[in-house]
């Protein structure tokens, strides 16, 4: 498939077709971008209120897997109508920008990636180049103090020190310049525009024009930004949809130099780093890249949704890391603007993993041999860690034998316990004593000294 997307996710581009960044500035904060690790991500809008999948269930070609949840009601279009008038429902009075800011300060996220506008073209911001917006006067919520919650959100997280990515959408299903009524094609017949672009290049133009307009916009008036991460990879010049993101790129890091852009799946310059979702790469990656997975079964808010476990979300860090990536893990706010608590409670573990060990996680580089059985390997400077990821149930032994060939191993500790540990340095490893763990089933024990 030309753009690289089934059933809604997006493929991943490959390592050997990356490009390096011309521009020493964006590779400089490429840098930064793989110190962090970790992101939290946010599916929020008006789609929030039915709990069911964000944009997708108003494209007929993707109604069997997207529309699963539609239960009450048969007729496609009569669904539609209604998800295209929930703006007029759409009121999250219990949206509290900097309590989700300092949850995610508190508990390890690093930057985060925000919905500014989904493939439905409901945008979360002020923008000047739309009525179909969270501030129109039509949306309950225009009179609330958060109403601009794009603003306030940014505002918040970068308040706590965290980095700021944009979440655009790129084909924009609410635009009369893409689902462009009066041709033989119907809007939502599938995902990309109605008209043929060569035949009507002046429609196209003004999509262009509207989707430069709002990119830029978030650009100079919602900045700084870190990354622009655009979505909808159909949205490409090679599938003659061609919005010359070069020309938006240019004067964007004139605002912002070393603007980062998470063009997906689309390949090329713009793409400065890849986007696994909902998987994880099984091997390392030389390339940056971050793998955007849902805590919960999907992107937008789902009623009596499951929960990853704290160790899932530890164990899955661990692998993106030692794979030279970097994790986003999705949280789902709900209609009443709150994040589910079965989320927060999930990331919280996390996060208290992460207040012991997280050393071993930011600002590291995975180390050589990256991962031998249930251990993973990280670096930074001198110091060298191993993670033990260990299953759910499996108790530590008395004793392991970590592999590690790198250096001869000095003040060899396990991090969080101050008194000093039992270790023999042999000759390709380290025999290390567990003491008071062994036979307990922690989370991701760490192993670390210097070489």
């Amino acid at each position: 498939m030309a753009d690289m997307i089934k059933n809604g996710l997006h493929g991943c581009s490959k390592a050997d077709t990356y490009i390096v960044p011309a521009e020493p500035a964006v590779r400089e904060h490429l840098e930064w971008f793989q110190d962090q690790k970790l992101a939290i991500m946010f599916h929020f809008g008006m789609y929030s209120q039915m709990g069911i999948c964000e944009s997708w269930p108003l494209c007929d070609g993707e109604k069997r897997w997207s529309r699963k949840d539609v239960d009450w009601e048969s007729d496609g279009e009569t669904f539609k109508e209604q998800y295209r008038n929930l703006n007029k429902s759409f009121n999250p009075v219990r949206f509290m920008p900097e309590k989700w800011a300092e949850f995610a300060a508190e508990n390890g996220f690093r930057y985060a990636i925000i919905t500014t506008k989904h493939h439905d073209g409901f945008c979360m911001y002020d923008s000047k180049y739309t009525d179909y917006k969270i501030t129109a006067p039509d949306c309950p919520f225009h009179t609330h103090k958060y109403a601009n919650a794009i603003k306030f959100l940014f505002d918040a997280f970068r308040a706590k020190g965290l980095g700021i990515a944009a979440y655009f959408s790129k084909p924009d299903w609410h635009c009369p310049w893409y689902w462009a009524e009066g041709f033989e094609k119907k809007p939502g017949e599938d995902r990309n525009p109605t008209y043929n672009i060569a035949e009507h290049p002046e429609l196209w133009q003004k999509f262009e024009e509207f989707t430069h307009a709002q990119m830029m916009e978030l650009v100079e008036d919602y900045g700084p930004l870190d990354v622009l991460w655009l979505d909808g990879g159909q949205v490409r010049p090679d599938n003659g949809q061609d919005i010359h993101l070069g020309k938006l790129a240019e004067k964007a890091r004139k605002v912002t130099p070393g603007l980062i852009f998470a063009d997906r799946t689309v390949q090329g310059p713009y793409e400065n780093y890849i986007t696994p979702e909902q998987s994880i790469p099984d091997t390392y990656i030389p390339v940056p890249w971050e793998s955007c997975v849902t805590i919960g079964t999907g992107f937008s808010f789902r009623f009596e949704d499951t929960y990853k476990t704290p160790r899932t979300l530890v164990n899955m860090l661990i692998d993106v890391v030692c794979r030279n990536g970097n994790l986003a893990l999705n949280i789902g706010p709900q209609p009443d603007g709150r994040l589910p608590i079965g989320a927060l409670r999930s990331a919280e573990g996390l996060g208290n993993w992460l207040k012991v060990n997280g050393s071993a996680i930011y600002g590291t580089r995975p180390a050589e041999p990256y991962e031998i059985g249930s251990f993973a390997y990280t670096k930074k400077g001198n110091t060298v860690n191993i993670l033990y990821r260990l299953a759910e149930g499996e108790t530590l032994p008395n004793s392991s034998f970590l592999p590690w060939n790198g250096g001869k191993p000095e003040n060899v500790r396990i991090l969080g316990k101050d008194a000093p540990i039992q270790a023999e340095v042999q000759e390709n490893g380290i025999l290390v004593y567990w003491g008071e763990l062994a036979g307990t089933n922690p989370i991701a024990p760490v192993v670390s000294f210097e070489i």
